[in-house]
């Protein structure tokens, strides 16, 4: 009896640690361009994440770009993830507007202190896992706010140029020159950054008739997916990037992908990618989106 007993406390307990998710945070610029919403239900589609919260950025500097950024961004979110009913994911705004040049640098947002308040949940030596698809500003915010944190977090994020035969590093892409404070605070602490350059991505293009071929009939989301990249204000186009569906596929898969440190930033705990398998990374990516539109009701 007693090692029957033993026998299943034991059970239980190994099934309670097979139940233990990932605890995530993604920051998105969602109403920017058309790759967020994909990498985003890419992203609810990982059954072992549990999201914790949906964050909007602004993209202010973007020539698109609505007095609202911020705001248009958070009401995708709603949107999508009114189509995805996640249990336990809340969907909050975050900075409207760059970090400041000086003084209080912080743009103080829910975000950025619902990120404050996550990180500090975090026990025995864990890091709470914090995906970028946009500017930093929420993250670099809440880091101006409480620099304790730092240790307490990874952060994942698409973003910079990088050339890994010079070693050379630019910053006049898309997502650092959304808020550039942000990111050159962010390399000049100790937070730990896996950082996927611009530069390894581009060529990842996809194709839009094959893309609403393959999301076409399952849910009114895949078709929301279709018609947001042919009506978004940069539509129309029959190939594009999906930038952002890049860093959630090398975070599942390392196998896909080269990962190297690097040491020419004040920052030492800097890691980019390269040398990805753009083809499989696209492949699954869509295969994952598809399970998870056959999963909804």
């Amino acid at each position: 009896m007693k090692v029957f007993h033993f026998l299943c406390i034991l059970g239980f307990s190994i099934g309670l640690s097979a139940q233990v998710k990932t605890k995530v945070i993604l920051d998105a610029d969602t109403a920017n361009e058309v790759d967020d919403p994909y990498a985003i239900v890419r992203a609810f589609a990982v059954p072992d994440w549990d999201i914790q919260a949906l964050s909007a950025a602004q993209w202010q500097g973007s020539q698109w770009s609505t007095a609202r950024s911020m705001e248009d961004s958070h009401r995708l979110n709603q949107v999508l993830t009114a189509y995805l009913k996640p249990e336990n994911t809340k969907v909050i705004r975050g900075g409207h507007r760059r970090m400041y040049d000086w003084g209080d640098m912080a743009v103080h947002s829910a975000a950025a202190y619902n990120l404050i308040k996550q990180a500090h949940l975090q026990k025995n030596g864990e890091k709470l896992t914090v995906i970028a698809l946009g500017a930093l500003t929420n993250i670099a915010s809440a880091i101006f706010i409480d620099p304790s944190i730092t240790p307490k977090i990874k952060l994942y994020w698409l973003g910079t140029q990088y050339d890994f035969e010079n070693a050379v590093s630019t910053r006049t892409d898309f997502n650092p020159m959304m808020d550039p404070q942000a990111i050159e605070m962010l390399l000049a602490t100790q937070l730990e950054m896996h950082i996927i350059p611009v530069s390894e991505v581009n060529q990842m293009k996809s194709n839009f008739e094959e893309t609403k071929q393959i999301l076409s009939g399952i849910h009114p989301l895949g078709e929301y997916l279709i018609q947001h990249w042919y009506n978004h204000d940069d539509g129309g186009r029959e190939e594009r990037v999906l930038w952002d569906i890049a860093i959630i596929e090398v975070m599942l898969h390392p196998e896909w992908v080269t990962e190297v440190e690097v040491d020419n930033f004040k920052n030492k705990n800097v890691y980019l990618y390269k040398d990805m398998k753009k083809e499989k990374i696209l492949e699954n990516c869509f295969k994952e989106i598809v399970r998870k539109l056959n999963e909804l009701e």
